[in-house]
């Protein structure tokens, strides 16, 4: 893969809280228009490297670069700007209970851009149109299932334009077929924004169904011991703690 064909390195990255490392010293690099997975089991540091990996969480050592570019050596103005070409689904969905899905969606455009309301609600409709929202603008958030509030938030994900989408956990609490149809929506708006995507999440039948590549953080040596697609880690990967992970799940 040439430079020009990668769109994040993480190198030697290492995230501590109060003197205890949670991972050290992870590297892998995110193909511009991959759909790339962070999974490992649960309490090994997956979601704290994506916190570490969009400017919420400053790691103990190591750096992000986005196009080459380091995100934590640069000025906070440049890594303010590099913020604002992510779009980041949480777990939860982080939607503003008081607000309502067309308030949630318009809130960052509101914020980045200088487009009046007018043209805020034009962007508005057509992003929960994407999502299949239309006609759910004026429903708050407590009003919709599960499914729909991942959806609104992924709506909101997607309001800037993003060219990097993450996705934390997105399909925690979701019943299978809610989760298959979120895993679909998300290959569509890759294909559709021409998006890299990262997602973090253990849940198996995305992992097979969407990833075209990934990193394993083991919990137990608090480092990543395998990189590449999963199909193949399945049953080629030397290390047996990764084949019985994805072997829980293996496709007939």
């Amino acid at each position: 893969m040439n430079a020009h064909d990668i769109a994040i390195t993480v190198e030697g990255l290492t995230m501590a809280f109060d003197g205890r490392v949670i991972q050290h010293d992870v590297s892998f690099t995110v193909g511009r228009g991959e759909v790339f997975v962070i999974m490992g089991g649960s309490g090994c540091g997956k979601s704290t490297l994506l916190r570490s990996m969009i400017g919420l969480v400053r790691p103990a050592a190591g750096e992000v670069l986005y196009d080459g570019q380091p995100f934590w050596a640069s000025e906070d103005e440049q890594r303010s700007a590099t913020q604002r070409r992510l779009g980041i689904l949480f777990q939860s969905s982080a939607l503003w209970s008081s607000l309502t899905l067309s308030e949630n969606v318009g809130l960052p455009l509101s914020q980045y851009t200088t487009l009046n309301p007018s043209e805020i609600a034009e962007v508005v409709s057509l992003k929960l149109s994407l999502v299949g929202l239309k006609g759910f603008e004026d429903f708050y958030p407590s009003e919709i299932s599960g499914g729909m509030k991942k959806r609104a938030g992924l709506a909101r994900a997607i309001a800037l334009d993003p060219d990097i989408l993450f996705f934390d956990e997105p399909s925690a609490g979701l019943d299978p077929l809610s989760s298959k149809r979120l895993d679909d929506l998300i290959l569509e708006l890759r294909d559709d924004l021409g998006a890299t995507v990262i997602i973090v999440t253990h849940e198996l039948p995305s992992i097979f169904a969407i990833a075209d590549n990934s990193v394993f953080l083991d919990a137990e040596t608090r480092t990543a011991i395998a990189h590449g697609n999963p199909h193949q880690l399945l049953h080629e990967c030397e290390s047996e703690k990764v084949r019985e992970f994805l072997r829980r799940g293996e496709p007939e």
